[in-house]
């Protein structure tokens, strides 16, 4: 399983930004994300870009999808994952 750090000089940078950094450093299709979250239309997907809506659900399908695992990151920097059983 491949570890993906996305750093960003914004402190306070949107979900929805670190999703399509993902996606771009995974060389993974935004498109692609209505059928790993099992949605029906384009403009839901686009609502939750726009409205920042994301679930700790969706956040696990897509690590997965990017081949990654969600995790907490202590600060002894031990790592608690998320998997997609789990949620």
């Amino acid at each position: 399983m491949k570890m993906v750090y996305i750093r960003c000089e914004v402190i306070a940078m949107a979900i929805s930004k670190k999703v399509k950094a993902l996606l771009l450093e995974m060389d993974k299709k935004q498109s692609d994300l209505m059928e790993v979250l099992d949605m029906s239309s384009k403009q839901s997907l686009s609502n939750k870009f726009t409205n920042e809506r994301w679930s700790a659900e969706d956040l696990v399908k897509i690590a997965d999808y990017c081949g990654c695992k969600l995790a907490f990151i202590l600060p002894s920097g031990e790592r608690i994952a998320i998997d997609i059983e789990e949620t």
